[in-house]
């Protein structure tokens, strides 16, 4: 079968924008200007091009090309200036905005950093349609009307009510009679996954702080979907108590109280047993904060929370810590010295927002 040319043409179309997004991914990251132009499955990417020139037919009746009235160097009528000066050496700047879906996007984002593919460890029975009309119901379209089956109870109609004339064999199907195709469904397992992803939105984080987290929450959102079909997201937000809130609250809360970390993992842990048990779920708990925790005890009472409760639950318990004039840091610090060695807490630094590519290439770069 023979490739059209406008095939060809989009094919490499394809391949130019997905360069261009390669080239520019730390950019697209930073910028963070892909989160306001999502859709649910696509995204749109503004990509610069220059404007080709084109002919436009017309009368040309009264002279020739180039052969107007004016000297040289006389300005076009309805221009300013005096037609003098040097030509310029730069392009002119223009964008178009392609539509690119989210599973590209997170095959760039994967081929980029290197990420693995995750070895999901649970599996949720789900009911799903098997992908043949293989089934046989009373009700459905007439373009899916089973021909033999309508006809077949037609015809035990008509004899068990003694109107069927073996002489005249006419069989004629009233609405009773008539057979559907239909879909069958089974189940099967599919691999789910919940993320909850928890912030401090105490005085300290401010919104260059949470703008950093939405960055951040938007490429690991796209590639766990990439990853997994079944997918819940759960938002936490924490200063000295925590709270269950939905996904424009926990990028825009402010509040000015202090700061109790255990709170948040707290309700985490009551999150993931009551909903997400570990042999059918894979579960990624993902914590943002300045560090600052308002004592020492807590921070314990986090080490506890996180060895005993939620880390045998989990997949992986991630902990990005975002630079912040207003806080310490120490609690990554406290963080990594209770749990050196545990492959399964994965820390990381996030400076600015040049740091969130390499703190998601820490998170996910491990396959979990």
């Amino acid at each position: 079968m023979s490739v059209r040319r406008i095939d060809q043409d989009h094919t490499r179309f394809r391949q130019i924008v997905k360069g261009r997004i390669k080239r520019d991914l730390k950019r697209f990251v930073s910028s963070g200007e892909l989160i306001g132009k999502q859709g649910q499955r696509y995204v749109t990417i503004p990509l610069p091009q220059i404007t080709l020139p084109r002919f436009r037919f017309g009368d040309n009746q009264k002279q020739g090309v180039g052969q107007g009235e004016g000297e040289n160097g006389q300005p076009a009528p309805g221009q300013q200036g005096d037609g003098q000066g040097q030509a310029g050496e730069d392009p002119g700047q223009h964008s178009i905005e392609v539509d690119v879906s989210l599973d590209d996007l997170a095959r760039i984002l994967g081929e980029e950093l290197e990420l693995p593919n995750i070895e999901p460890r649970g599996n949720k029975q789900l009911r799903t349609a098997a992908g043949r009309y293989t089934g046989i119901s009373r009700a459905g379209p007439m373009s899916l009307r089973h021909f033999k089956r309508t006809f077949r109870e037609a015809l035990k109609r008509q004899i068990a009510s003694g109107t069927y004339d073996p002489d005249r064999p006419l069989v004629v199907p009233i609405r009773e009679d008539l057979r559907f195709r239909a879909l069958q469904t089974r189940s099967v397992p599919q691999a789910s996954a919940a993320i909850i992803y928890m912030m401090d939105v105490s005085g300290s984080m401010g919104r260059e702080q949470k703008d950093i987290v939405r960055i951040e929450a938007f490429w690991i959102d796209t590639w766990l979907r990439h990853q997994y079909k079944n997918l819940a997201v759960h938002y936490l937000v924490h200063d000295a108590a925590a709270h269950e809130v939905d996904q424009h609250t926990f990028f825009h809360l402010r509040e000015s109280g202090g700061t109790k970390i255990s709170s948040a993992y707290e309700l985490c842990l009551s999150i993931m047993r009551d909903k997400y048990p570990a042999q059918q779920w894979n579960v990624y708990p993902f914590h943002f904060s300045d560090g600052d925790n308002w004592s020492t005890r807590d921070t314990e009472h986090c080490v506890t929370l996180l060895k005993d409760g939620l880390l045998p639950q989990c997949n992986q318990f991630c902990y990005g810590q975002v630079k912040s004039a207003y806080g310490s840091g120490q609690f990554k610090k406290d963080l990594d010295t209770a749990c050196r060695g545990d492959d399964k807490v994965v820390t990381s630094d996030i400076q600015d927002r040049d740091g969130i590519l390499p703190s998601i290439k820490a998170f996910l770069g491990k396959g979990r």
